[in-house]
């Protein structure tokens, strides 16, 4: 079984899925003649100045971006970083970086899209997301439930799986923790909290997210400032390696250039998720006035989550800890590897990689509760959302004791499920997007907003 998901995990990734990401990334960026990226610091002071809105909406847009990056700054960007640079060696981040780039204009498509699009539910709240603009804004109701449908299926995978195992290995080999106990404790919690709602979820991700992300990266910036020496040599390796592949490496085999590429935009879509669809369900819920405001809000999730997984790839790169092996005789990878990395250098580092894990797989799994239930929502109705959260607190036990060999391959799979039909409706939409955005941008330079 795992011999063929990872078959069908390559096939799927390195056949269309990169050049509709990388194409379309690349259109949009024409067709808007840059204008997302020319109002990058705008972009952001949006996104961190909690400014109220009378818009219509369920949550704030700090609390939507806040869910967003509940699902992207997570797991993916610890465990999923040193995954990638093991199968693609650390060619692969110079890829990612790419991704990111020209994923910052998919992202903000799809945001704006989503809240052009989204529709009040009779209980009172917004729904939107990909599944909407494709049925109402191109027809595609058959692609909106494929969509949907992947979506669900996603959400228990990499929204779910993914982040119960890397919290539970990283407790066990932090204190020792059995993962069946972490297992029920996460599993608990999500239920605590899922049951209220996506109020509920928006503040504790508001509270959480800033405070992690914070953590974990000033424990990584204080390895690379103990490590200052290897950072150029990390750096020109990541720039050769993406040219021209890398060599064996202790235990590690070494990888091709297409291995770095392809597992570059795998995990790049993983960590920041432009072009994958879920980002715009949580944009939908914002209070915002106009589609375009929020669209720049949600963009600067690709930048803040490839920003972390930078700091995790240098960690890994300046220490050296490649190709080491574990007191198993395993090769190290995942969330043990980084573990290994930050311990190498700062006492108890591994103790900030276990707590990081622990946060960020407990925030992931609430937004992408969050994105399966409004999916579920979609497809068969209101009815069957309690079903689905009891499912899914199951599945947060179950993930906690699972094998990390058959978990990732289901996430890049599951994901690529998602893209696929996302990224041809964002093509088709792509000249909706250039009119919307049109006018807006043209209100801001009205009002004189300073570019980059």
């Amino acid at each position: 079984m795992i011999q063929f998901l990872v078959a069908f995990d390559y096939w799927l990734w390195s056949g269309c899925l990169i050049f509709l990401l990388v194409g379309l990334g690349i259109l949009l960026t024409l067709r808007l003649k840059a204008m997302p990226l020319r109002y990058f610091g705008y972009a952001m002071k949006l996104a961190f100045s909690r400014q109220s809105s009378s818009g219509e909406g369920d949550i704030s847009q700090f609390q939507s971006l806040m869910t967003a990056l509940a699902a992207t700054i997570g797991i993916g960007s610890i465990a999923g970083v040193a995954t990638a640079v093991m199968a693609g060696g650390m060619g692969a981040i110079f890829w990612m970086w790419i991704i990111a780039l020209f994923g910052m204009a998919t992202k903000y498509a799809e945001a704006l899209l989503a809240v052009k699009y989204r529709a009040l539910e009779a209980d009172g709240q917004m729904s939107g997301g990909p599944m909407h603009y494709m049925a109402k804004g191109l027809g595609w109701k058959k692609a909106a439930s494929l969509f949907a449908l992947a979506c669900i299926l996603s959400s228990f995978a990499g929204g779910n799986l993914t982040q119960a195992n890397s919290a539970a290995m990283a407790m066990k080999e932090w204190i020792g923790v059995p993962p069946v106990a972490t297992g029920i404790v996460l599993a608990l919690i999500t239920a605590a909290v899922l049951f209220r709602g996506i109020r509920a979820i928006g503040k504790v991700c508001a509270y959480f997210i800033p405070f992690m992300a914070l953590f974990y990266v000033a424990g990584g910036l204080a390895v690379l400032f103990l490590r200052i020496d290897q950072l150029l040599p990390t750096l020109l390796s990541i720039l050769r390696c993406a040219w021209t592949g890398q060599a064996a490496v202790g235990g590690f085999m070494g990888a091709s250039i297409f291995a770095a590429l392809q597992m570059g935009a795998a995990r790049g879509v993983c960590s920041n998720e432009a072009g994958l669809g879920s980002a715009p369900i949580a944009s939908a819920a914002a209070k915002t006035e106009h589609p375009g405001t929020q669209a720049l809000i949600s963009m600067t999730g690709v930048f803040l989550s490839t920003f972390v997984c930078t700091i995790t790839a240098f960690v890994i790169g300046s220490t050296g800890v490649m190709g080491q092996l574990s007191h198993d005789g395993t090769l190290l990878n995942g969330a043990a590897l980084v573990m290994q990395a930050f311990s190498s250098t700062l006492p108890g580092g591994g103790s900030i990689v276990a707590i990081g894990l622990l946060l960020f797989g407990y925030s992931t799994i609430f937004g992408w509760a969050y994105y399966g239930e409004k999916s579920v929502e979609y497809l068969v109705g209101r009815r069957a959302i309690p079903l689905f959260r009891i499912l899914f607190c199951i599945v947060v036990f179950l993930g906690a004791i699972a094998s990390m060999n058959l978990v990732w391959p289901l996430v890049d799979i599951m994901n690529g499920l998602m893209a696929l039909p996302n990224l041809i409706a964002l093509f088709a939409l792509s000249g909706v997007v250039a009119d919307e955005s049109r006018s807006y941008f043209s209100m801001l330079e009205g009002r004189r907003v300073p570019t980059v």
